[in-house]
């Protein structure tokens, strides 16, 4: 008995909850790269963001009108600026890491539009007042030497006790460094989506925020898209159903998680977290991608989970 009432104590606990949606925030995001790469056989890396923000704006809009439209119609001229703006670097950072796909691997492209935190940690003393602590600064380091590793997988073998890595004009020249790039751009897109949404979770219900900056991204990426004249319709039906997983799964859940939390949260905690995704969304591209992780990729993921784990003790305190 004792120990039930325990086990429900941990479970009703506030820190549980939170934990426990992050959890979920993880999973959920970590299928995104294997859908995506899915979708770009045969459609572009901007038709497929514009796609994962139409549908999940479209799902949601029902909802919002039916319990929340008054929030919508009573927002400032601030909140719409904040989520106009929020809502387009949301589209930046989709365009720029999706595109970094097609170029390098997953385990590099979402590694290192993971890096956001470093962003993030950055600027939020400016625009937020708000400072991360010793624990958060130790995980992210930890998480960014992991992530360091996974990027010279790339170009980098372990050959017994010693490291050999092509020439730097190799290195150069080579296309994945093209991907990390892109991939570098999305996590600074992603950090700003990020440190606006924590200034507006403070005045807005999640349902309203989420639909307004989903929205605004969407009519980012839908205007990208017309003016390079993409093809937005005539593609195979098992497209379809991958543009519309990548908009429930990764996005409404995965994204949608990831912003509920903001309102309880540190961002940088937050942002923090979001590096375990890489591990997850390596494992599934080795299982169904066939891309065998080398050692560095393992080293380098065991680095990024042992920085997030150490970093959930900010949940805690």
């Amino acid at each position: 008995m004792l120990k039930l009432n325990l086990f429900s104590l941990i479970v009703k606990s506030r820190q549980f909850r939170l934990l426990l949606v992050l959890f979920v925030a993880i999973v959920a995001s970590s299928s995104a790269s294997l859908i995506i790469r899915a979708a770009q056989q045969e459609a572009s890396s901007v038709v497929i963001a514009t796609y994962r923000l139409m549908i999940a704006t479209l799902v949601l809009l029902p909802l919002v009108y039916v319990r929340q439209r008054n929030v919508i119609f009573h927002m400032s001229k601030k909140q719409w600026l904040l989520g106009t703006l929020s809502g387009m670097l949301l589209g930046f950072h989709f365009l720029t890491w999706i595109t970094s796909l097609e170029y390098t691997t997953v385990a590099s492209s979402t590694i290192l539009v993971s890096s956001m935190p470093v962003f993030v940690v950055l600027f939020s003393p400016v625009f937020l007042n708000e400072k991360a602590s010793s624990i958060i600064y130790f995980g992210i380091g930890m998480s960014l030497l992991g992530g360091a590793l996974i990027a010279l997988s790339d170009v980098c073998l372990i050959d017994g006790f010693s490291l050999r890595c092509s020439s730097l004009h190799g290195f150069v020249n080579k296309f994945a460094l093209l991907g990390d790039a892109l991939a570098v751009m999305g996590a600074l897109g992603g950090a700003g989506y990020f440190l606006i949404g924590r200034l507006m979770r403070s005045t807005l219900p999640l349902l309203s925020y989420i639909f307004v900056v989903y929205g605004m991204a969407a009519i980012t990426l839908l205007s990208i898209a017309l003016i390079l004249k993409l093809p937005l319709i005539g593609y195979d039906q098992k497209t379809y159903l991958y543009l519309i997983l990548l908009a429930i799964v990764p996005q409404l859940i995965g994204h949608s998680s990831f912003n509920w939390s903001l309102k309880y949260l540190p961002v940088s905690y937050v942002t923090m977290v979001a590096i375990a995704e890489p591990v997850g969304a390596t494992i599934l591209a080795w299982l169904f991608l066939d891309e065998i992780p080398t050692v560095l990729h393992f080293v380098g993921g065991l680095l990024c989970l042992v920085g997030v784990a150490y970093a959930s003790r900010e949940v805690s305190r």
